[in-house]
């Protein structure tokens, strides 16, 4: 069995109280806290039959790494994902295979080149899981790994939303050509601008890390390069401002095709 991990927060906790109950160990929290959210946030911890212990703020703090925790925090089990990107997207494949083709959902990708900070991290795989991609991707070397701060940041979605790290990110983005999926990156330089690029299909949408954007091999793999307008006087948008842009003009299209 897995080495037990932290999540902090109220998003984080909770979302893994509803999907996995039993693979929480222990629940912290801070008794001198008793506004309503706290009031219900134990009364579902009491529902679950988890043990729940008493810390003060520091305390908290030293366990969650941070202290941005709100008076929550959790040891849990890892929950077993998906393996690898392959069996992802076989899944998929297989699912689709089962399904009318009116009916069959296309992969939608999210590929992160050179984003460390967590906090975007985190707020990449939130939008990532709203807006329904199937997974992220990153480079082993040069990228941002899971950690208590994402968790909290991603409000569960760290939980939902494979996020895979590859050694190769080139050779990757092969990969998945190999499998008819569409590779879109977003560059200044691009002549065509997002909205003018077809996302129904099979894609994976690829941004780099705000102000260095792409490496120049991972640019150079794209099939397309768009560019996001912007009309005012800053040059870019923050990466999870610009992941979640893409990513729902995605959905955007796919919605509006299956409503027809």
């Amino acid at each position: 069995m897995s080495s037990p991990k932290v999540l902090f927060g109220f998003h984080a906790v909770g979302v893994r109280l509803k999907t996995a109950p039993k693979s929480i160990i222990e629940i912290f929290y801070e008794p001198t806290r008793r506004d309503a959210r706290m009031r219900q946030f134990l009364e579902k911890v009491a529902e679950a039959g988890i043990r729940l212990v008493e810390a003060d703020g520091m305390r908290l703090a030293k366990i969650a790494g941070s202290h941005g925790h709100q008076g929550v925090a959790a040891r849990v089990q890892e929950i077993k994902q998906v393996h690898s990107l392959d069996e992802l997207l076989e899944n998929l494949e297989a699912a689709n295979a089962e399904l009318p083709v009116a009916e069959r959902t296309n992969p939608l990708i999210l590929v992160l080149d050179g984003v460390t900070d967590p906090h975007n991290l985190g707020a990449c795989l939130r939008v990532a899981d709203g807006a329904g991609a199937h997974c992220v991707i990153a480079p082993k070397d040069h990228a941002a790994g899971i950690n208590a701060t994402v968790a909290k940041v991603a409000s569960g979605a760290a939980e939902t939303v494979p996020y895979f790290m590859v050694t190769n990110l080139a050779r990757t983005l092969n990969e998945l050509k190999e499998r008819n999926i569409w590779i879109i990156g977003t560059s200044d330089q691009a002549t065509s601008n997002l909205y003018q690029a077809d996302l129904k299909g099979p894609v994976a949408l690829v941004l780099g890390a705000e102000g260095d954007g792409m490496r120049q091999l991972t640019a150079k793999t794209c099939d397309q390069l768009v560019s996001i307008p912007m009309q005012g006087a800053v040059e870019s948008l923050n990466v999870s401002v610009a992941s979640g842009v893409c990513l729902y003009e995605a959905l955007r299209q796919r919605t509006a095709t299956a409503a027809k």
